[in-house]
Parts: C-alpha cells; structure tokens; sequence
C-alpha cells in the first residue's frame, strides 16, 4: 500500500456494555474486559491493526477509563497516538467528529479507520483484505463501511442495501439505502434477497470528507465539535477537548447524522467471522460448545441441558439440570439467569438497577484503579474488610479519611507505608495501623504485585470519605 495510503485506526471504547451484565459494568464495561479471549476486547481490536499499513491508533474514550485504557496498550508493546477523552458521552457521531477533527488539525488529512472496540473478528486476515480493498475510495473522498454477510435472519441489526460495484472486481460497492432494525419476518426476505448486510459500524474515510458531510448533513455536531476542538488540552497521550462546548452536540448515532443522508455512502461486503457481542446470546453464537451446544466458561456443569451458556468467575460453581436455553452468568455479587433469546433484556434489568441506586449496576465488588484494585471482602456496623492488590511500582493517593481508622496487614510482596512523616517497609505477615485524620499513602516498590488486607473501622466508610493530597492519577478530592 503507498505510503499516503496508510491507514490511522481510530477505536471507539465509550460504550457502557449494559446488557452483558453482571460482567460487564457502568465503571468497568465489556471492552475492558477479556469477554471472549484471554485478552481484553480492546486489546484484541488493538492488535487486528498493527503493522506497516496502520499508523498509531487514536482512541476515544471515557475519563474514569483513561489509565486502563493506556495500561493495555502498554502490556502488550502497542504505541498509542492519542486517547481522546469525551467530557460527555455524545454517542457515535460527536466521538468520529472528534476524532476526525483531532486527526485534520494534528496529524494532517488522514485516512481514519473507525472501529468500535467491542467487535468480534475471527478472519482477521479477510479483515484487513477488505481495508485494503476500500482504502482508494476512501482517499479518493468516499465514505466506507462494512456489511457484513449475514447468516442468519437476525432482528437485532440494522442492514444496509448494497448497489452498484464501482469497479468491476473491487468489491466496492455504492450504498443504495440503510434500513433501521427490521422485523424477524422482513429480516427472512432481506436474507433470501441476497443483496441485504448487516450494517457493522465499522468505517472508513478521509478526515476532511468525513467533516464536509457532517457540517451538510449534521451542522450542530459539527460546529460544536469544533469548538470543543479549538482548546483540546494535551497530557502526554491525553488530550481532552473543552466540555462545555462538546456537551452542546446532540447525542446522535453517525448512521443516523451522515451515513443515511449523504450521497457519498459505499460499502464493501465482507465475511469475517464478526460479531458485535452484544448481548450473552450473540457469545453463545460465537463460543466453542459441546455436544450438546452448551457453551461452558469457569466452574460450571451441565447435566441434561442443552444450548446453555454457564459462566461462572471466581471459581463459584455452578450447575444446572434440564434446562434449554437458558444463560446463567455469575460473579462475586450478582447471578444472572436468563433465557437466551432475551438476553437483550438485560439493560433493562440494569436500568431497574440504576433507579433504586444498587451499587451492583455501576461496579462490581472487584474495583479497579490505576494503581491495581480492590474487593470489599466483609462489611458490618462500623466495619468493612477489603483485599487490595497494588501493582509493582505503583502507589495510592496521598490522603487522609475524617471518619475511619485503617489497619493493613501484608499478605505478599512489599509495602512502602507513609503515615504521616514516618516512611516504612512492610513485609509478608507485618501490619500498621492508620488513625482517623492522618494523611498516608500505600506504594509497591517491588517487582510482584503487592497483596494486603485492609479492615476499616468508623462510624463512616463510605468511598467519598477521601480527602486526596497529592495524587498522581489527575483525580479530585
């Protein structure tokens, strides 16, 4: 590929990924995660496109994700470009705005590659094809998704009829018309029609053709993009666009502000083994099954069952007996049961969550933190224990609690303990004491990950209860 074709990746990893709940959280969604391999669904997308005809990635995504998002990419060797961090989510269509605007203004015209970070691609080498295959028509000012050959007359997506092939034996097509979700029934006729895709979300284009056909189509997302873009701020890797002036763009999908709008829409067929993972269903689609098609992850057992996903973290078993269809996920905190084919349901059951302000829809009892993370282990009247795992060379905040004492005790590795002016090391089965009111800090000076047991004691142990001194993560008080 010529070297002004080369390709700047741009993964999406704002979603909150509600309906694979309990799993996926508010504070810690599925692109976090490693959902459907060893490695998280971000890394993964990460890795499909490295090599000489992709550039450095540029990935927008949340604040409170910031650090994880930088730390996968840094254990597995890959340079980041930028992680734009949205003030606000806007939906699909102000994250590409902002991108697109980022990469004019920085990197020059750039061809951007858009690809939400939650995608399943099992033929990543047909994948990369297809890239490469719309990669002239995107430098020549087109706008390009993919569609994907459906196998299956499946509801859940939209689809998109493809048109005429611009060049015979491109594979590039003109986009004759996107069609929103359609009905089990009219889903059968676009199958057997032949010329209907899956519309995936992935997209390619050059950053200025992008933005002529949102400032036509999608005026209010543009200009408040790109006044949020005029005073992006940077901090090494990050850099964050001004949020008031990015919280004015309405939150609106890119299919629904351009893509269905313009007359510069193609598409390229591909079969690539893809799926979103929506929901639990569409893992159990895409997840090896025994003989009789259940799908089994962690400590799980089926007897006289079939076409069941049991999922099972943390080593809880679990067993289930004559059932059909049915997924059973379980964590730490919170069981799931659920018939398969309703497991798009599940944010429902997630939003219930948020009204009565259970805790279980936001994060799970294991927290993660820059630093490593956290489970509460126990908790009573004026007491709550906790495991901490700190990461090797990292450290908390400098902070003090107005009502709780701590106690710590190491269980492995090394502790450097600040308590007030006094600087200590803690080894394997060594302990201190924090009082009520003093500043402190936990560090890891080692090589390992540290682990320790925290009990809290006071008449208050609420998270807010945090009064940040010095913090090296950018947090407030």
């Amino acid at each position: 590929m010529p070297s002004d074709l080369i390709v700047r990746p741009v993964i999406l990893s704002g979603g909150a990924g509600t309906r694979l709940w309990p799993v996926s959280r508010l504070a810690f969604p599925k692109q976090l995660l490693p959902i459907a391999a060893d490695r998280t669904m971000l890394q993964v997308t990460a890795g499909r496109v490295t090599g000489p005809a992709f550039a450095a990635p540029i990935v927008v995504g949340d604040e409170e994700h910031r650090f994880f998002i930088k730390d996968q990419f840094e254990r597995d060797g890959l340079t980041l470009e930028a992680i734009l961090l949205e003030p606000s989510g806007r939906n699909t269509a102000p994250a590409i705005a902002l991108a697109a605007s980022f990469a004019r203004d920085q990197l020059g015209d750039e061809i951007l590659l858009v690809l939400p970070s939650d995608h399943v691609i099992r033929d990543e080498a047909a994948f990369r094809a297809a890239v490469a295959a719309a990669t002239p028509t995107a430098a020549a000012g087109g706008l390009v998704t993919f569609g994907i050959v459906p196998d299956s007359p499946h509801s859940g997506y939209g689809y998109i009829e493809i048109g005429a092939e611009t060049e015979a034996g491109t594979g590039v097509h003109r986009v004759a018309r996107f069609v929103e979700k359609p009905s089990v029934e009219l889903a059968g006729d676009y199958l057997a029609d032949g010329r209907f895709l899956w519309n995936s979300g992935m997209f390619l284009f050059r950053a200025s053709a992008m933005l002529n056909d949102l400032a036509a189509h999608a005026p209010d997302v543009a200009a408040a993009v790109r006044s949020a873009s005029r005073e992006i701020a940077r901090d090494g890797v990050f850099a964050r666009p001004a949020a008031q002036e990015f919280a004015a763009a309405p939150s609106i999908s890119i299919d629904f502000a351009v893509m269905e709008k313009t007359a510069n829409a193609y598409v390229v067929p591909v079969d690539i083994g893809w799926s979103d993972v929506g929901s639990w269903s569409s893992l159990w689609d895409i997840s090896a099954k025994d003989d009789a098609g259940n799908v089994i992850q962690g400590s799980a057992i089926a007897l006289d069952s079939r076409d069941c996903l049991l999922r099972s973290d943390h080593d809880r078993l679990v067993v289930a007996l004559g059932l059909e269809g049915i997924g059973v996920v379980v964590t730490r905190d919170a069981v799931l049961v659920t018939d398969l084919e309703r497991s798009q349901d599940v944010k429902l059951a997630v939003d219930i969550l948020r009204e009565r302000g259970d805790e279980a829809a936001v994060s799970a009892s294991e927290v993660f933190r820059p630093w490593g993370s956290y489970q509460t282990t126990d908790r009573g009247d004026r007491f709550q224990t906790k495991r901490i795992v700190v990461k090797p060379g990292a450290r908390l905040s400098l902070q003090k609690h107005h009502h709780r004492s701590e106690h710590w005790v190491v269980v492995t590795g090394t502790a450097e303990v600040t308590i007030g002016d006094d600087v200590r090391l803690l080894q394997e089965n060594e302990s201190t004491y924090i009082p009520a009111g003093t500043a402190h800090r936990l560090a890891n000076p080692g090589k390992v990950p540290l682990h320790l047991i925290e009990v809290q004691c006071g008449p208050y142990l609420g998270e807010d209860d945090i009064v940040r001194i010095e913090d090296e993560y950018g947090r407030n008080e």
